[in-house]
Order: C-alpha cells, then structure tokens, then sequence
C-alpha cells in the first residue's frame, strides 16, 4: 500500500527469511487436515516490486539516530519505521522445557513451525492410540492466535472420539486465568462445549516446569504449585517481544507491557508514544488485543494511512480499534467464528448468521477460503 501511495519514496524491508509461514495454518497441520507444503510459501513470490530487501536481521534500533543495524553490521537510516518483528517464543521460561523436546516424551505445541506442528500430530497420535491424560496449557503473558490452544484441545477430542479411543482418553485445559475465552459470549460457547465433550477444565494454573522424563508438570496456582501427571502436554510457551526490541528504546518503559518488552505504541493510531516517526503492526505491538493475521488486516492501512498523514503534517485519523478474529474450531468439520474489538463486544462481519454457533460453513471458511485472503492480504488487496 505505501509503495502505491508514496510515489517515490525509497521503501526498505528488512527480512532474512526465504520462506513465509502461513502461521494461522498450524493447528491443521497438527491435526493432520492440512500438510506442510500448504502453510509455506516464498516471500519473493510476495514482495512488492521496486522495494529494497535486505536479506538480514535486524541487530538493533536507534530511534534517536532514525538509525537500525543489522546483524551484519549495515547502518541503515530512515526518515519512518514500521516496526513489524512478530513476537519471541520462550520456551526456556519453562523449567525443563525448550524447543527441542516438541514431538518427544509426549509433548506438543503448535506454535514453534511447522516441524514442530508436525511432530505435535505425531506425539498426539500416540496419545490418541495409547490413551491416558492429556493436558492443554496457557501461558500468562499475552500470546498470539489466544484460541491456538482451544482449537488444540478441540481438534485432538475430535481425533480422539474419531477413532472410537475417546473414552481411553483424559482432557484437562489448564486456563492462566478465570475464563476459557476473552471475549463473554465465546466463553460461554467454550464452556458448554467442554461440559457436552467431557473436557475438565481449571483456573489459574500457569505451567511453571516440565519433567519430561517422568512426563510431569509443575503449574503456579493461586494456592501454591500443583504437579500433574501426563501422557501427552500440548506445551504453549510464554511469549515476549524479541530482544532487538525488549533492550531497546522504542519498548514500553513502565505498565503492563514493560515487562515483555512491547513496543510502546498508541493502541488506537499504532503510532509510537515517544518517537513519533515510529509505527508498529502485528504481534510486536504492546495494546489490548491484536496478535491474529485478522488484526493485521486492519492495522497495517492503519499504520499507512497515518504515517502517510504525518508526512503530510496532517491529523492522524485512522483509528484501530482493536478488531480481532478467530476462527474458533471446535471438531473436525466444526467451528465458530469469533469477531471481536478493544471492549470485547461482538463485530460480526456476517451478523445475519449467528457466529456463535459452530457450523460446517466456518469451518470450510477457515480451511479454504481464508488463506486465499491472506495472501491477497500481503500483496494488500484486500481491504480493511
């Protein structure tokens, strides 16, 4: 969008991967639906022409110099930034727990690529076969695609009752806080449905350490710590902004965010609260809501559209109000679609249909129609 509306403008991006990954897809490799070549793609199949890519890392920011460094050591200057890093997954916060034990000793998690998605259908297969008890975790920082671990415990029931093993089998989703699901009337959907498959479920529990030679695991709860018993974990890690922006001054400095190290931008026009010159998109951002590609979808004409009116010396208008989606599956051919803003309430694109209620027609809409979207999304054809 900002190559089309900024005629002349030198645009830099800055990325060292080949390979995009088509991150919403991952539950359904996971789940044997989808294969990896359907989650991978070439990010040169997708970068805007006339763009300078620089294939590299970014080693560090300098925002009072209008400066950032790459990992080979090029200063590259700048008049605007877009900071769009995506989120660091740390495993190792976990005792006992880092990345390479996802698909071993019975432990899973969707999140960390999609080897790793693949060696989670694989260990949850196992489970699915044997039997036993299965334990589905949240961690207490804010972390992308929040209904990843639902659609996890959904989709490995379904599995499960498929193969005609559901009753050899135990499920336990452990919340880090005092619902299933942020936003109420999904919460609500959650807890029913938990109820009707026979999934137990508890409330403030955070995995804390993991034993994955005796397939143990320690949760911090608001009486004390609680070690359980698994057979198989679907293990989601605590997540933080990455350490190029967590040590740097464009990070929140005090609040809630600081801790993670976000970047401190106005969760309304993405602007940087310190550096005016600054934008972020995308997981990276230290707001309310907003770590789904959906939310991305809104944010990044935002992000544009406000830095093109800062260029322009004009008022920022563009607002973000905190749009978030989640395809909320709930079985293999089931799901519900959950559309929602800064305060929780529902925006549904379809309100003639109750989104509410899982239905065959979400779950075609997550499976088929919804990638096509995203990658029109990145070559921003598709609007907010």
């Amino acid at each position: 969008k900002l190559q089309r509306w900024l005629k002349g403008a030198k645009i830099t991006i800055i990325d060292k991967r080949e390979i995009h990954l088509y991150q919403p897809g991952l539950t359904l490799v996971a789940s044997g639906v989808y294969d990896d070549r359907d989650v991978q793609a070439q990010n040169a199949d997708y970068m805007p022409r006339d763009v300078n890519w620089v294939k590299d890392t970014v080693a560090a920011f300098d925002p009072d110099a209008n400066k950032v460094v790459t990992g080979k050591g090029e200063e590259i200057s700048y008049d605007y930034l877009i900071v769009a890093t995506g989120c660091h997954l740390d495993y190792t916060a976990i005792e006992g727990m880092n990345e390479s034990l996802i698909g071993r000793e019975g432990i899973g998690s969707v999140y960390n690529g999609v080897d790793a998605a693949l060696a989670t259908l694989e260990e949850s297969q196992k489970f699915i076969d044997k039997g036993g008890t299965a334990l589905f975790t949240v961690p207490a920082t804010p972390i992308k695609c929040a209904g990843a671990p639902l659609k996890m415990t959904f989709l490995t029931e379904s599995r499960m009752r498929d193969a005609g093993t559901r009753d050899k089998g135990e499920f336990l989703y452990l919340s880090n806080s005092d619902r299933l699901f942020s936003q109420p009337d999904f919460n609500e959907l959650v807890h029913n449905l938990y109820e009707e498959k026979g999934i137990e479920y508890t409330y403030h529990h955070v995995l804390k350490a993991i034993d994955p030679g005796a397939r143990k695991a320690t949760f911090s709860t608001q009486d004390g710590d609680v070690t359980y018993d698994y057979d198989y974990i679907h293990v989601v890690p605590p997540m933080r902004a990455p350490d190029v922006v967590r040590n740097s001054a464009l990070a929140h400095q005090e609040g809630s965010f600081a801790e993670g190290g976000w970047l401190d931008v106005d969760q309304y026009t993405l602007q940087h609260n310190r550096y005016p010159n600054v934008f972020g998109v995308g997981d990276i951002n230290g707001i309310p809501v907003g770590k789904t590609a959906a939310s991305v979808k809104i944010q990044a004409p935002v992000a544009a559209e406000n830095l093109i009116a800062m260029i322009a010396d004009k008022e920022l208008e563009a607002r973000y109000d905190g749009y978030t989606s989640c395809p909320l599956i709930t079985g293999l051919g089931r799901a519900a679609l959950a559309e929602f803003n800064f305060d929780y309430e529902l925006v549904p694109t379809f309100p003639l249909i109750d989104q509410t209620k899982p239905r065959w027609i979400w779950w075609q809409f997550k499976v088929h129609a919804i990638k096509p979207f995203y990658y029109q999304m990145l070559k921003g054809r598709v609007p907010a």
